[in-house]
């Protein structure tokens, strides 16, 4: 959540003290809290943010309401807002008063890095722009696509992102430019796109924290299973769906997101409706942040078969929930989901879904039960077994060193 809002004259006394500072970062989003319909990155935004240690200064530029919202965060437009160790500047992109209010903050502070969330958004382009021409004076540009250069995500609208590419690919380039990803999958889709990028950061988020062990769930005469992620192509639902039509065994599944696609979301409910029996599925609207692990808690299972994740925050929070989760291999899951989490689809058809679906929903319900006590197991095992690590740290890192001596995951010293 945003904190209290600042007067522009506290922050930039803190601009200004912040000279003298270890690190100094500005982190430019397209949405963050408190909007949450924008999905992962917002949640992981937020861990990047709260991992960084104290001598990281850190100043944060997004947009002044959520994915898709016609109107703005009630107080917060063009207010700055201290967020834990951070300043928050929330900008109505339409609002030049707003512009020039940012720039009279901005324009004298110097900074040692420039964080960006997206290749293709204007709060990444915008700044890298700025940055390239000496209008904003950052040393270093760290770019994280989330998963944004997967095969499957450059897929959808490939035109319009290969004519981008052409003229954007230069910006992008140089040893001024780094590059954050989640795993070695993400670090090929980049140099997939550009051979010579430089790797500056490798580290995953955190994941929550894992919940208590779950009570057990009624005895019903059907398996419960849970769909909650944005709905938009990438995500996969209309395969879920065509998938239903393969499963003979009894189960119901309860759907939960923001709708990001209309367009995709009618060739889903022609799916459902095609259904031998539709009344199986039900679409139980948004749901805001708070509520997604107790609900998780409330199904036998999750099915999310994507096209591709860098992290999948619905991945994480289910398994913390004790939720296993049916998923696509085309996530940095798949060894934890094989360890006891899940089941792995490693072939995007409905067959294979209804196949994979028709097994756990044939289950007992002592089978289930067990089901869930193991994923949420091998959450905590993950969990256990990987180190603490600060993005923004391992940028420090990363500024300070050779190319060659790039800092491994995890290393925070």
């Amino acid at each position: 959540m945003a904190g209290e809002t600042s007067p522009a004259t506290e922050v930039d006394e803190r601009l200004a003290n912040a000279e003298e500072r270890n690190f100094r970062v500005l982190v430019t989003a397209g949405y963050f809290s408190p909007g949450w319909r924008a999905g992962g990155p917002v949640r992981s935004i937020s861990d990047v943010l709260d991992t960084a240690s104290a001598g990281v200064s850190t100043i944060l530029l997004t947009r002044d309401r959520d994915l898709g919202a016609p109107a703005a965060y009630p107080g917060l437009s063009g207010t700055w807002a201290r967020r834990g160790r951070t300043d928050v500047f929330y900008l109505g992109v339409r609002h030049p008063a707003h512009w020039r209010m940012l720039w009279r903050s901005l324009r004298s502070a110097r900074f040692d890095l420039l964080y960006v969330n997206s290749v293709w958004s204007v709060f990444s382009v915008l700044p890298i722009v700025a940055a390239r021409l000496g209008l904003l004076r950052a040393e270093r540009i760290l770019v994280a696509p989330r998963g944004e250069f997967g095969a499957a995500a450059l897929g959808l609208h490939r035109l319009r992102k290969r004519v981008f590419l052409a003229g954007w690919r230069w910006m992008l380039r140089g040893p001024r430019v780094l590059w954050h990803a989640t795993g070695p999958q993400e670090v090929a889709d980049i140099r997939r796109v550009l051979p010579r990028a430089r790797i500056g950061v490798v580290a995953i988020a955190a994941g929550p924290e894992p919940h208590p062990a779950p009570a057990e769930l009624p005895v019903t005469d059907h398996t419960r299973l849970v769909f909650i992620s944005r709905i938009s192509p990438m995500k996969n639902l209309d395969l879920v769906l065509a998938a239903l039509a393969h499963v003979r065994a009894p189960v119901r599944l309860d759907i939960y997101g923001p709708v990001e696609d209309p367009r995709y979301w009618q060739r889903c409910r022609e799916l459902w409706a095609a259904l031998p029996d539709p009344s199986v599925v039900s679409y139980r609207g948004e749901l805001p942040p708070g509520q997604v692990g107790a609900t998780f808690a409330r199904y036998d299972a999750s099915v999310l078969p994507t096209r591709g994740e860098n992290f999948g925050n619905a991945v994480a929070e289910s398994l913390a929930a004790y939720c296993p989760v049916i998923c696509s291999d085309r996530t940095p899951w798949t060894p934890v989901l094989r360890d006891g989490g899940g089941q792995v689809l490693t072939e995007l058809t409905s067959a294979a879904l209804g196949a994979l679906l028709n097994r756990v929903a044939s289950a007992p319900p002592t089978q289930r039960r067990a089901a869930r006590l193991s994923a949420g197991e091998a959450y905590r095992r993950w969990r256990l077994g990987r180190p603490r690590a600060s993005v923004l740290d391992l940028a420090w890192q990363a500024v300070d060193e050779p190319p060659h001596r790039v800092p491994p995951q995890g290393r925070t010293s």
